[in-house]
């Protein structure tokens, strides 16, 4: 069963992310190994709880290690992996499930991504897919032993070059991602008229007030953690600029932006399209603060070596200088956004990372406070 999202008037196909894929390989791979006979097709539950039914390939079996392979399917999303084969090889072991990356799968050479140095680019929700899949199977045929999951990709390398992974500091091949598990249509019109038409919706409800959340981390963190009500909330993905010039024209006269460094930090040179596809620019920004600021250039060159704003934050905090660089890039995005609005809208931002020990929020506008209460009251 496809899944259809009516986008502006259109009706455009979701896809599956290279993790539902490799966790539904990681599957036929399994059963395969335990009861000799390939599935043609797969059923599991995507982490965002849609049910996803993939179709299995390319099964080759021996007593000893059970491959199967999902091929990729970005639906009506743009994406360099669509019809790539996502294989996974399964092997006994004494116990525990263990997911391992093999060819055409990147590893990670830089400290601050998903997953450590030196480990396979296969990220955290995809990776518990794996496993709780494999052991699935395992339950249902009765067996107490371990599995061993091979996730490889024979294209990954050549792949990778087309993406930003070589920038990132992962080395050999792709990334095995998804939150979701579904890829959501990634046209940047569809998805600004989208955003356009929420807005518009909500404006003829009466409301003035808003909050913008780049991504699903912001939405949490505004709900989770500020305690500001759902109703309030649009998601803007990357789309930031013409998601805040869209509640202007449709009459919002308080917006509070909420979001994680790794997109907010870009507001800091101007940036108001966060997608990797328009520019990076994260690590420069943080090193013309970290200067401003009174960093030595061998603290400069590390944060400009790392590959997500989180590990430059803890060489930040290390040195004593995260409190005032976030204080910096945090005026440079106020003004990014008081440029953006006409004089009579409030907007405000506040800027967090996940890793608690650095410190959750990060910065805010001087109003962030008022708005974000005006978001816990009931109307």
């Amino acid at each position: 069963m496809e899944l259809i999202r009516s986008v502006n008037g259109r009706l455009l196909r979701c896809g599956y992310t290279t993790g539902s894929c490799a966790a539904a390989a990681a599957r036929a791979a399994t059963e395969l190994l335990l009861t000799g006979k390939s599935p043609r097709s797969v059923f599991l539950t995507a982490p965002d709880g849609t049910a996803l039914t993939l179709e299995v390939q390319k099964a080759h079996y021996t007593p000893e290690r059970a491959v199967c392979a999902v091929r990729k399917d970005a639906g009506d999303d743009p994406d360099v992996t669509d019809g790539v084969l996502i294989y996974a090889a399964a092997q006994r072991q004494d116990r525990d499930v263990t997911v391992c990356g093999g060819e055409g799968v990147g590893v990670v050479t830089k400290p601050g991504l998903d997953q450590p140095v030196g480990a396979a680019a296969i990220n955290s929700a995809p990776r518990r897919m794996i496993r709780e899949n494999t052991q699935a199977v395992c339950d249902a045929c009765g067996y107490t032993g371990g599995i061993r999951i091979t996730v490889s990709v024979p294209d990954g390398a050549e792949l990778a070059r087309r993406t930003f992974n070589p920038r990132m500091g992962i080395e050999g091949g792709i990334s095995i991602l998804g939150t979701s598990g579904i890829v959501e249509p990634m046209s940047t019109r569809a998805l600004i008229e989208t955003v356009k038409l929420e807005l518009r919706q909500k404006a003829a409800a009466g409301r003035t007030y808003l909050v913008l959340t780049p991504g699903n981390y912001g939405r949490a963190f505004a709900a989770e953690v500020l305690g500001i009500e759902e109703k309030y909330c649009v998601s803007c993905a990357n789309f930031i600029g013409d998601a805040v010039d869209a509640a202007v024209e449709s009459g919002f006269s308080q917006i509070l932006l909420v979001g994680h460094v790794g997109k907010l930090v870009k507001l800091g040179i101007g940036v108001t399209n966060t997608h990797s596809d328009a520019g990076d620019g994260r690590m420069e920004t943080l090193a013309s603060c970290a200067a401003l600021c009174g960093a030595e250039s061998p603290l400069i060159r590390e944060i400009l070596h790392c590959a997500a704003c989180d590990a430059a934050l803890e060489l930040l905090r290390k040195a004593e200088l995260q409190e005032p660089v976030c204080r910096l890039l945090g005026q440079r995005i106020d003004d990014t956004l008081r440029r953006r609005v006409p004089e009579g809208v409030a907007i405000g931002y506040v800027m967090f990372t996940n890793r608690a020990d650095l410190g959750g929020t990060l910065a805010q506008s001087e109003n962030a406070a008022e708005l974000t209460e005006k978001g816990r009251r009931t109307v």
